[in-house]
């Protein structure tokens, strides 16, 4: 039998062909609104944002600025362009910049310079991303709240938090809510360390895209529609290597897509853990997965997604997942519900309507010009060891005809990545645990 197995599960291409039955997660309630600041009059708030955007075009290198409490109302985006600042509030419940009422401005606030920290603030409600920083080194994101207070909702802005094009990046203990694309989002960049953050009620909870050595720890991914996104688009000119995943809690990502039509993470299904789709040498270890509905590992290639008919490719782009290493994770539940028709029926003819697929999906691509007796060499392999956990290979090369389990073709184990070290002065920050 033949099953066009809709996307398997591209890690944001998965297409999820029926989402009448997906569970909508209910938002957290917003936390309550502070004290309203000096100068700031309650839903007006024009003086305190003309000052705050005052200072920003004002700031010079090594200037700190401060956002007193209290819930400051904005009605267009700020912007910074000069290195060396400092941005800080007096904590993410505390000094609250609410864009609710916004009608100038593609973020809440985008930063165009280095060396620079935002911390102990929140942003919220913004009508398109809440916190872009673009082109930049050194950069320290620590106990920020991005929120869409509304809940999961197609008309939130698309990316909480959103380092993009950055070198030596540090994003911890924060909090990203209700984005309709990603809640953090790290794209194209290269020596990242995203740590210790919650992120729930996104689409995509945390997203690593076309980076360079990366490390994923001690987070916490949840009802999302997927937890932890690692992928190579294939219209970009860098592409993505290097990235652990470990230490973190993914559970229970089962939040219908809300994606805006289009957008790259759109056919995600609602159910999936950790995604990884056309990435090279990534681990995975060490993480509490469960109860994702679709799957809680799902490896996958670039012909799995449906980019084909939506992006260029990059010259030299290399759609297979390679040197990817699953080891020492705790996984239970999840699989027994999976997003779209074509998933739901290839679980039933597989393992009967109340059984469930095994812990980790793969595509079953793999490159031809690679093999060697019929196999991919073990330098290129996807290794699993990882106690009594299976892996599925759907057979997506042909047509998911001879899906199967094969574990001992992927008993092996890979060279184990070098922890990510930021370069000065973010290494003392990383040493620290700060």
């Amino acid at each position: 039998m033949t099953l066009a197995l809709c996307a398997m599960l591209a890690a944001t291409q998965l297409a999820a062909c029926d989402q009448s039955d997906q569970k909508q997660a209910q938002a957290p309630q917003a936390a309550p609104p502070g004290p309203t600041a000096s100068g700031d009059p309650g839903a007006g708030a024009a003086g305190f944002q003309d000052t705050l955007q005052q200072k920003l075009l004002d700031a010079k290198p090594g200037d700190v600025i401060l956002v007193p409490a209290g819930r400051h109302a904005f009605d267009r985006s700020l912007s910074l362009t000069v290195d060396g600042v400092t941005l800080r509030g007096e904590g993410m419940d505390r000094s609250v910049l609410s864009f609710k009422g916004q009608i100038a401005g593609a973020e809440g606030l985008l930063v165009n310079a280095s060396d620079f920290t935002i911390e102990d603030l929140a942003i919220e409600d913004t009508k398109g991303d809440a916190l872009k920083i673009n082109d930049g080194r050194n950069i320290v994101i620590r106990r920020i709240r991005t929120e869409w207070t509304n809940g999961p909702d197609t008309e939130n802005g698309a990316y909480g938090i959103y380092p993009v094009q950055t070198t030596n990046v540090l994003v911890e203990d924060s909090v990203a809510i209700g984005a309709s694309d990603a809640g953090i989002y790290v794209g194209q960049s290269r020596d990242v360390v995203v740590r210790r953050n919650r992120a729930e009620l996104n689409v995509a909870g945390i997203e690593i895209e076309n980076t360079v050595n990366a490390d994923v720890y001690e987070n916490v991914a949840t009802r999302n529609t997927g937890g932890i996104l690692v992928f190579n688009m294939p219209n970009l000119p860098v592409a993505g290597h290097g990235t652990r995943v470990f230490n973190n809690r993914v559970f229970a990502n089962n939040t219908g897509n809300f994606a805006a039509k289009g957008a790259a993470v759109a056919s995600v299904p609602a159910g999936t853990g950790i995604i990884v789709n056309s990435n090279d040498e990534v681990e995975i270890f060490a993480n509490e997965v469960a109860d994702n509905d679709t799957a809680n590992i799902i490896i996958s290639s670039y012909f799995s997604t449906g980019y084909m008919n939506q992006y260029g490719v990059a010259e030299n782009f290399d759609p297979y997942p390679e040197r990817i290493f699953i080891y020492d994770n705790r996984f239970s539940g999840g699989g027994g519900s999976p997003d779209g028709i074509e998933l739901k029926t290839l679980k039933t003819l597989l393992y009967g309507p109340f059984g469930r697929f095994p812990d980790i999906l793969w595509d079953g691509w793999v490159d031809p010009k690679k093999l060697v007796d019929g196999k991919l060499p073990p330098e290129l392999a996807i290794c699993v060891a990882n106690g009594e956990a299976q892996m599925l290979n759907v057979d997506g090369p042909d047509g998911n005809r001879n899906p199967g389990v094969d574990m001992a073709a992927h008993d092996c184990t890979l060279p184990r990545r070098a922890p990510v070290e930021l370069a000065p002065p973010l290494d003392q920050l990383t040493k620290k645990g700060a």
